[in-house]
């Protein structure tokens, strides 16, 4: 006999690999012949940028590039600084046992850091190495049994549960164009590094569309004909949309950004200014967050039931979390004297992440990349410094069983010099937690019921509870019903079972309904 089961489908987020690996990227760089000879280098900066992904069987592919701008000192008779920039592309496959084609591919890839060693005065040899985090999801709709119908007496063991289910995936491009000003008096010449950062990212849900805002903050030194450096920096507003049917207004978007390319040259109308354009990837995930009766297990007190059963691991967001991380500190760089801070490039590296019952702690360093006038040959010279930082966020919905995707951007950086080679930083991060929960749901399918009658074999039992029993699970030993042993037994709380407690499990009857 076939049970009549009600059944509701829900789309569900699960994990199905992940990876944290080093890509080594080496390649070299020939200097233009418009471009004097090298005698040393004085900084390296780089973007990484990615063309292509995929997921394969048991495997997944990542096309990319890293834009390198490098300052050095060229073999001159003025002996000034001079730029050269370049793309190293790479190609990196990872092993994922277990993943297949099609599924959704989440990845982060940063500069951990870049080495250039000079060859001769006409080449340069680049070693980079990427920080590769990549996980691999699957968006399956699964069927949930909540109610049987038409049957009497089957006894269903229900679990309430809060999922959030996919609404939908999608993403979208957007575009910052703008053309930056530069001093009067500066005639460009070349651009001699330029640093970026994505900051005040924003989202609104409204009428199936997400709006989606950001600014991208752009730092670029160049180099005058007149053999001078001058930097500028400008925030590029950043504003795309995503369609995504029947979203909405209180679902859980989660939405990530990722520079895709990126051209920075000087302005050929006005040798007064330099083109800034950009190409941005938006990508969301949108949840609806949904309260489930699951039916977890069932018996026939009278009658064999047989059913399958599957489980069914999945992602469940708790919560969205979105906070500022300030540091604060007094660094010396005698080196800095009194001279002029250009530029400085800030990064972050998180060395640790800890996950506790109610928080999450962050530990990590942010690296400051000074580059300051000097009165040695070239003019310039850089300094790195390293701030360590710890950062605790507290929430409830936090468990040692949480699973977090964490991304942080640098919102604000100041430098201010109180005194020769003293610098007071006051630099705030922007951290954006999206904590999980795993939830393994046992999924009940394929239910059948015999129509042979179990024989009779007792009308009492007495039994004595032992440890790790339930109410639930005497009752299906016996055949009984959870609320005929609490009536006889009268148990006001089903969940405190008295280890060594005598119970009388009485005779399941059919209730004939008149």
């Amino acid at each position: 006999m076939t049970i009549d089961a009600e059944r509701q489908k829900i789309c569900a987020n699960q994990i199905m690999g992940q990876k944290n690996e080093m890509i080594m990227v080496e390649g070299d760089l020939i200097v233009p012949d418009i471009k004097p000879d090298i005698v040393s280098t004085i900084h390296t900066s780089g973007n990484v940028y990615i063309y292509k992904k995929e997921v394969l069987d048991d495997k997944v592919r990542i096309d990319g590039g890293i834009h390198i701008y490098i300052m050095y000192l060229a073999d001159s008779s003025d002996g000034r600084v001079r730029g050269i920039h370049t793309t190293l592309d790479f190609t990196q496959i990872l092993d994922i046992a277990g993943v297949k084609s099609g599924m959704n591919l989440d990845d982060d890839i940063t500069i951990k850091s870049i080495e250039c060693k000079i060859l001769n005065g006409r080449k340069i040899s680049i070693n980079a190495i990427l920080n590769c985090n990549v996980k691999i999801y699957s968006n399956e709709e699964i069927e949930i049994v909540n109610e049987i119908h038409n049957v009497e007496g089957i006894q269903s063991l229900k679990q309430n549960i809060c999922l959030n289910s996919l609404v939908g995936m999608e993403s979208s491009k957007a575009y910052a164009k703008e053309t930056v000003m530069i001093e009067n008096t500066d005639n460009l010449a070349e651009i001699l590094s330029v640093h970026t950062n994505l900051i005040n990212k924003e989202a609104k849900i409204s009428y199936n569309k997400i709006l989606a805002k950001a600014d991208l903050d752009v730092r670029i030194m160049y180099l005058t004909e007149d053999n001078r450096i001058g930097n500028v920096s400008t925030k590029i507003p950043v504003m795309g949309f995503i369609d995504m049917v029947n979203i909405s207004d209180d679902n859980i978007c989660n939405i990530k950004y990722k520079i895709k390319n990126l051209v920075v040259k000087p302005n050929n109308v006005d040798e007064h200014s330099i083109y800034v354009e950009a190409e941005i990837e938006i990508l969301c995930q949108a949840f609806e967050k949904r309260e489930l009766s699951v039916i977890q297990d069932m018996y026939s007190p009278n009658s064999q039931l047989q059913f399958s059963q599957k489980t069914i691991d999945t992602l469940s967001q708790k919560e969205i979390m979105k906070e500022d991380c300030d540091i604060k500190e007094n660094i010396s760089i005698p080196e800095i004297g009194q001279n002029r801070i250009m530029q400085v490039e800030t990064n972050w590296n998180i060395t640790e992440k800890k996950i506790m019952e109610g928080k999450i702690i962050l530990e990590g360093e942010v690296n400051l990349n000074f580059i300051f006038e000097s009165d040695n040959v070239a003019g310039i010279d850089t300094k790195r410094i390293d701030l360590p930082f710890q950062h605790t966020m507290i929430n409830n919905e936090i468990t040692s069983e949480s699973m977090i995707d964490l991304t942080l951007s640098v919102k604000n950086d100041d430098f201010i010099v109180e005194s020769p080679g003293m610098i007071q930083c006051h630099i705030t991060l922007e951290v954006n937690i999206d904590i999980f929960h795993r939830e393994y749901l046992n999924v009940i399918e394929n239910i059948a019921l015999e129509d042979q009658e179990i024989e009779d074999l007792y009308s009492m039992v007495i039994y004595f509870v032992k440890p790790g029993d339930s109410l639930w699970k005497i009752a299906k030993q016996f055949r009984s019903t959870m609320e005929d042993i609490a009536r006889v037994n009268e148990i006001e709380n089903e969940n405190k079972l008295e280890v060594g407690k005598q119970l009388f499990i009485p005779k399941y009857t059919l209730r004939k309904i008149s």
